[in-house]
C-alpha cells in the first residue's frame, strides 16, 4: 500500500490542525471556566481567552444572546467541530485529498 507523505497535503492539514487546536482550547476553556473566575488574572486563563475570543466573537452572531458564557463556549466547540467536518467534506468533493480504501 502506498503511503502519502504528510506534507504533500499541507493545504488540508494546516487549517485542520489550527481548527482542532482552537476547538480543544475552547473545550479547555470550558473546563477551566468551571473553577476560575471570569475576571481572573491567571496567565493560563488569559491565554485561553486570548486564543478563543476571536472565534467566540464570530460565533456570537449565530448563537442565541441569552445563553450563559459557558454554554456559548460549548456552542463554539460544536461550531468548530462542524467547521472541521465541512473542511474535510469540501476537500473530499474537490478530490484534493485521497479517499480511504481507494
Amino acid at each position: 500500500m502506498d503511503t502519502i507523505p504528510f506534507w504533500s497535503l499541507w493545504y488540508f492539514h494546516l487549517p485542520n490542525f489550527i481548527l482542532a487546536a482552537v476547538m480543544y482550547t475552547m473545550l479547555g476553556r470550558v473546563m477551566l471556566g468551571l473553577i476560575m473566575d471570569a475576571e481572573s488574572k491567571n496567565y493560563i486563563w488569559r491565554a485561553f481567552c486570548a486564543i478563543t475570543d476571536p472565534f467566540l466573537n464570530l460565533f456570537a452572531k449565530v448563537t442565541p444572546k441569552a445563553t450563559a458564557p459557558v454554554v456559548q463556549w460549548l456552542f463554539g466547540f460544536v461550531w468548530l467541530f462542524w467547521l472541521r467536518v465541512a473542511l474535510l467534506y469540501i476537500f473530499l468533493l474537490m478530490g484534493a485529498i485521497p479517499r480511504a480504501g481507494l
